[in-house]
């Protein structure tokens, strides 16, 4: 029988990285600030959470994060100047950050890690189920995969982790699932997680992406989980138990529930990375109205003239 639960209206952005992968650029600048054309890549995270219906997000943070709080609150100079220049389309876009969602801060005090970051939300979210979304992997919003996670939640109860297949040979540098059919197409259940595992050990070439659906009993299993990998507070090793549990003998009812993935097909725009970061502005400017056509046709003259 399909159970009732509580309507998910939250969601957590862990962007407490120092963005070592990019310095010097984020000596100074916030990684989650880097520009994928002409929105700051964190933009079109909390775009994705709100065109999922959760307009309450928690933003984690840390030293030198304080531009993130500045690109969505108000700009009330700058809103002036444009309004007097009688720029109206640069004004709305300037406004659009800042009426996108409810936005909240906390930092997290000691880089302990994802775990650790989502542990530090507890307080704002409560006994709810809530999302948590990573700024490196961008969804295209043509392909709604957090709206299909909370579904399948709503549905089922319990967390849900998204699931892309890559290729083996690069299943050691993702958390790796080991699941079981359902009846969905795109929905398996969980039965094992390990973090970035060796080849050889990889019980699948499903890796973990950045999208989770999180029962709050993980905030009890975070609160005990040893440093791992990277001797960080790891959010697979928490998800791996809560799987574990529910599979367990006597834990069925009062371990947070089963543990689901959602297989995603679509597609999605890896910035953390730095040729992925490069290759995701030239696939987003390719696919705009107002640059895709000139840029195209640039882009195939650089190709087949100087390549």
């Amino acid at each position: 029988m399909t159970q009732s639960h509580s309507r998910i209206s939250k969601a957590v952005i862990p962007a407490a990285g120092l963005g070592t992968r990019f310095l010097p650029a984020t000596k100074a600048t916030p990684k989650e600030m880097l520009p994928v054309v002409d929105k700051p890549a964190i933009q079109y995270v909390v775009e994705e959470a709100v065109a999922a219906g959760l307009s309450d997000v928690l933003m984690i943070t840390g030293r030198n994060k304080r531009p993130l709080e500045d690109h969505f609150d108000r700009n009330y100079e700058l809103e002036e100047a444009l309004s007097r220049k009688g720029d109206a389309g640069r004004l709305a876009r300037v406004q659009e950050s800042s009426d996108l969602a409810t936005m909240h801060y906390v930092r997290q005090g000691d880089p302990r890690g994802l775990g650790h970051a989502v542990l530090c939300a507890e307080p704002h979210v409560g006994d709810q189920p809530f999302a948590v979304l990573l700024g490196d992997d961008l969804i295209d919003p043509r392909d709604p995969l957090l709206a299909r996670m909370i579904e399948i939640q709503e549905r089922e109860g319990g967390s849900v982790v998204a699931l892309m297949e890559v290729d083996p040979s690069q299943i050691h540098m993702y958390g790796c699932a080991a699941v079981k059919p359902t009846g969905d197409s795109d929905v398996v259940k969980i039965t094992d997680l390990v973090e970035k595992p060796d080849i050889a050990e990889a019980p699948s070439n499903l890796a973990i992406i950045g999208r989770y659906v999180l029962d709050p009993a993980i905030f009890g299993i975070l609160r005990e989980t040893e440093p791992g990998r990277g001797n960080e507070i790891q959010l697979t090793d928490a998800i791996q138990k809560l799987a574990e549990a529910e599979h367990s003998a006597g834990e069925a009812g009062r371990s947070g529930g089963p543990v689901h993935g959602v297989v995603f097909k679509g597609r999605r725009y890896d910035t953390g990375d730095r040729g992925d970061y490069l290759r995701a502005i030239v696939r987003l400017a390719c696919e705009r109205e107002d640059l895709g056509p000139e840029f195209r046709d640039w882009l195939r003259r650089f190709v087949t003239e100087e390549m």
